[in-house]
């Protein structure tokens, strides 16, 4: 039995409890959203994230250093935009065991990935612990209710993944072990940008005859071939693309219905411009922040990728839903 301390109690967090949780493992929560947490103690349920999956066995609080107490294992399940302001005030509780494992994915704005930053604030700290990357094709509500999943754990360090392997894989969730955080993280994060863009079709589909299945196809096969292009120059070994980091994600999170982004992109090709698409959301679309930081960090290496920067001009209402499925294709 592991004691793990999840940070962050929306769809991917509280799923990851409730499995972890079935594994017998021991499990602290921590929230900010005073309604999750009045949600989970009062009733053992999350009602705005996952209301269907029950969480009896889980210690909930919103206080950083009461979810750390007993924990070995600390899993950042936050969305990209907080997680380092989350990690600096960890910081002072974490001890030289803790293990951290992180759910989000990409470059910050301050340039480099999210891994990479949290270990450069560990080490101007003097903490030493080991950071690894989770990620692949893992639809919340399906992880669960018990849906057989693949995930890859990645770490610098290979036998700190395969050690994460042993301890964190379940009947239900199954985990593989790699040395490239880069690739793993870059692939989970450049997803939901194709996933943003297949939603458009679904979207299209929904108005007028011009989406449809062969649509979301083609797209998904550019994003796909334009990532294994772009994600190699930027350092992600070629390998990764083809497993449950690269197209297994890709795929899922494009095709589900459950998700968040692809969700997102159906809206827009239903004729919503952005901020009316976020307003029918209570969740974060991760792939409109991976947009703009990708575009960004491109344009600091001096490069253009098609792909991002089509997406990136209709998220500014610069062109309409069926004019950036055009380009995306060209």
């Amino acid at each position: 039995m592991s004691k793990i301390a999840i940070l962050g109690l929306g769809n991917w967090g509280t799923a990851l409890a409730k499995t972890w949780m079935d594994a017998k493992h021991e499990i602290s929560g921590w929230t900010i959203e005073n309604e999750v947490y009045e949600s989970i103690t009062s009733k053992s349920i999350n009602e705005k994230y996952l209301p269907e999956i029950e969480l009896s066995e889980i210690y909930t609080t919103m206080r950083i250093e009461e979810c750390l107490e007993n924990a070995e294992i600390v899993v950042l399940a936050l969305p990209s935009s907080v997680i380092i302001d989350v990690v600096k005030d960890l910081i002072p509780f974490l001890r030289p065991s803790h293990v951290l494992i992180d759910l989000a994915k990409g470059f910050t704005p301050e340039g480099g990935s999210i891994s990479e930053n949290i270990v450069q604030l560990l080490r101007a700290e003097n903490k030493l612990n080991p950071v690894a990357v989770m990620t692949g094709p893992t639809i919340a509500p399906e992880v669960a209710k018990g849906v057989i999943t693949t995930a890859l754990i990645a770490c610098e360090d290979q036998l700190i993944a395969k050690k994460l392997v042993q301890r964190l894989t379940t009947e239900h969730l199954l985990l593989e072990a790699t040395d490239d955080p880069i690739g793993a993280e870059l692939w989970g994060a450049y997803k939901n940008i194709v996933a943003v863009a297949c939603g458009i079709s679904d979207g299209l589909k929904n108005v007028t005859n011009k989406g449809g299945d062969n649509l979301k196809a083609a797209i998904f096969a550019k994003g796909f071939s334009e990532g294994c292009l772009l994600l190699s120059e930027m350092g992600a070994k070629s390998s990764t693309a083809f497993g449950p980091a690269g197209i297994g994600d890709l795929y899922v999170t494009a095709a589900s219905p459950y998700g968040r982004n692809r969700t997102l992109g159906e809206k827009l090709g239903s004729g919503l411009n952005l901020k009316e698409a976020r307003a029918e959301m209570h969740m974060v679309s991760e792939g409109v922040n991976a947009t703009y930081i990708f575009h960004k960090k491109l344009a600091e290496m001096g490069k253009d990728n098609h792909f991002i920067s089509t997406l990136k001009s209709l998220l500014d209402d610069e062109i309409d839903a069926e004019t950036c499925i055009t380009k995306l294709l060209v």
